[in-house]
């Protein structure tokens, strides 16, 4: 058993597939939206996960990096940025920005379209 929380964002950005035929072996741009949650088996002293204010800022934080940006350049990588890769990044910040919560795990989601996502899940 667990409690969760979580947040939505949206960015447009732009990524290229290398070695791939047109059109995604030349930039492109998606609409992605980053979904985020958080879980943990217990509540703090405050009776939440996380502050849903907080897990927001830090999300606008990090996606405000990616808006109208080269994926690639924001990354600071060559290989294709995948959702999968995409995901693994935000939460790398998203840990960075919220910081230690004991036993917790957080999810990232990255559609990049309504049909189409790639996610990525540790714990923080």
């Amino acid at each position: 058993m667990s409690y969760a929380v979580g947040v939505v964002g949206t960015v447009r950005a732009k990524h290229v597939m290398p070695g791939l035929p047109l059109p995604e072996g030349a930039p492109h741009d998606h609409d992605y939206r980053i979904e985020v949650s958080v879980e943990r088996s217990g509540l703090d002293e405050a009776g939440m996960v996380v502050d849903i204010d907080v897990l927001r800022r830090a999300l606008a934080a990090v996606t405000d990096r990616m808006t109208g940006a080269d994926l690639g350049e924001v990354l600071e990588t060559d290989e294709a940025v995948t959702v999968e890769r995409l995901s693994h990044w935000l939460h790398a910040g998203l840990a960075e920005a919220l910081g230690s919560l004991p036993l917790a795990q957080m999810t990232v989601r990255v559609w990049e379209g309504p049909d189409a996502f790639g996610a990525y899940r540790d714990v923080l």
